[in-house]
């Protein structure tokens, strides 16, 4: 650096330090936290709120995107999770129904403008829901600023409907999403995650991987399996939980598979990643 700034000052051109800042990787989780159920037993939510918790504590990701998520579920986890914040509605409008609540650290992240859409022919209707999905399915959205350096990124959460004659709808909701983001600036970061209730091999994933990058097929590093549901067994048979960039390099993933002997945070892994910003 110092061989570089003599250089600079000999031609008289003004160069900036490197910053530190910058450069400094964006941990990104996709969680689904599984509802509370009470028949799921000794895996219920009282049984296995401390260690989905201390999961997400023990990872420390910047920014988390959940589903499945209920008010009661989301208040619990945000007074468990010093210097977090979290934000979105239920699918039902309010409070009611399941959330797509996003989570993220309130020293290194701040929200510029956030909302939600839903996937249906009239997104902006609250609970709406079309192409024969018996449930709604929505989309909670943030444009993000680094505290640190200023720069700045759009993160989508979302969870597509899981039913076998739902293919048509998550296509659509593909759609839906890919629409928003091509609305978006040419050179704009982009995070997208969810469950997807799609393998890694259907249209939906080739839809969306057309204009995103999926982490799992470009980190240089992988840590645990590939497949994320496993349905409270701890041997998944699906890879339905995705995380897809634009504008960021994947360093590394890693399926978060920890569980305290039959006890399992929920009946999906999470999945982090850690991504550099595209020539940051």
């Amino acid at each position: 650096m110092r061989v570089l700034l003599v250089v600079a000052f000999v031609l008289g051109v003004a160069v900036a330090p490197v910053s530190r800042a910058a450069s400094q990787p964006l941990r990104v989780m996709t969680f689904n936290v599984r509802v509370p159920v009470a028949s799921d037993g000794i895996n219920a939510w009282p049984k296995r709120r401390a260690l989905l918790v201390r999961v997400i504590k023990t990872q420390h990701p910047d920014v988390l995107g959940t589903q499945e998520l209920t008010e009661e579920q989301g208040t619990y986890i945000a007074a468990h999770l010093p210097g977090y914040a979290w934000f979105g509605q239920g699918r039902e409008g309010g409070t009611k129904g399941e959330h797509m609540g996003v989570f993220y650290r309130t020293d290194r992240l701040e929200v510029l403008k956030s909302g939600d859409f839903w996937l249906s022919d009239t997104p902006s209707v609250v609970g709406s829901k079309t192409w024969g999905q018996p449930l709604p399915r929505m989309v909670t959205w943030a444009r993000f600023r680094f505290r640190d350096h200023g720069g700045t990124f759009y993160y989508f959460n979302t969870h597509f409907p899981y039913r076998d004659q739902d293919v048509e709808a998550r296509l659509r909701s593909a759609d839906e999403i890919l629409g928003r983001i091509a609305k978006l600036p040419a050179t704009a970061r982009v995070i997208l995650t969810g469950d997807f209730n799609s393998a890694a091999d259907s249209r939906v994933h080739a839809k969306l991987t057309h204009a995103l990058q999926d982490v799992w097929l470009h980190a240089p590093k992988h840590v645990g399996p590939a497949k994320t549901f496993h349905n409270f067994t701890g041997h998944p048979d699906r890879r339905i939980d995705w995380i897809l960039v634009r504008g960021f390099a994947p360093r590394s993933v890693r399926t978060v598979t920890t569980h305290d002997g039959p006890v399992y945070p929920s009946d999906h892994y999470p999945v982090l990643t850690v991504l550099q910003a595209s020539g940051g």
